[in-house]
């Protein structure tokens, strides 16, 4: 299954405005993730609303995934 991901930077530094993910699953959008200094916000497809995780707790939520990437 092909995932395609685009994303906007913004002309500003990175906590004032998100850096953007549109995240398209065989080019049906899912979902938008917002990615600033002091947090990450999940935005599901047609919703105004996002679920959002400071980065302590994104990295609780990953040390649960078992690893699977060489860095």
């Amino acid at each position: 299954m092909k995932h395609d991901v685009q994303f906007t930077v913004p002309k500003r530094d990175l906590g004032k405005a998100d850096v953007l993910f549109d995240v398209k699953i065989e080019g049906e959008k899912i979902g938008t993730l917002g990615v600033s200094k002091g947090s990450l916000v999940w935005y599901p497809k047609n919703n105004s609303y996002g679920h959002k995780a400071n980065w302590i707790e994104f990295d609780r939520i990953m040390q649960q995934q078992p690893l699977a990437e060489k860095r």
